[in-house]
């Protein structure tokens, strides 16, 4: 099923598709890495990746970066809209909630 949309990038230099966030840097640090999987879902084993255009993706002390080399690259996830990335360096982060009544921050399962 075809879910591309518009292009949801917000052009301030954030991004969000489900529980991920791309968040524009001005370097990456770390580790290239051999794939292209932003995330991976611990419910459905659906994953957030680039599927088009050319890519890095860098592991820092348990962080993600992303490097778009190309003009654009689509971020796609089988649940979510189609994000058409623009060139340049990005951290990846992961949505959380927090629960008052436990006082904990955990998480947000895609």
């Amino acid at each position: 099923m075809d879910q591309r949309g518009d292009n949801v990038w917000n052009g301030k230099g954030i991004a969000q598709q489900g529980d991920v966030i791309l968040v524009k840097v001005l370097e990456i640090k770390g580790k290239k890495l051999n794939h292209l999987v932003l995330a991976e879902g611990e419910l459905t084993g659906h994953c957030h990746q680039i599927t088009k255009g050319d890519a890095e993706l860098y592991e820092h002390e348990g962080t993600l970066f992303l490097k778009v080399l190309s003009k654009t690259a689509e971020l796609t996830h089988q649940e979510h809209k189609t994000i058409i990335l623009p060139k340049g360096d990005f951290e990846i982060k992961r949505v959380r909630e927090y629960d008052h009544f436990a006082e904990e921050a955990k998480r947000v399962q895609d």
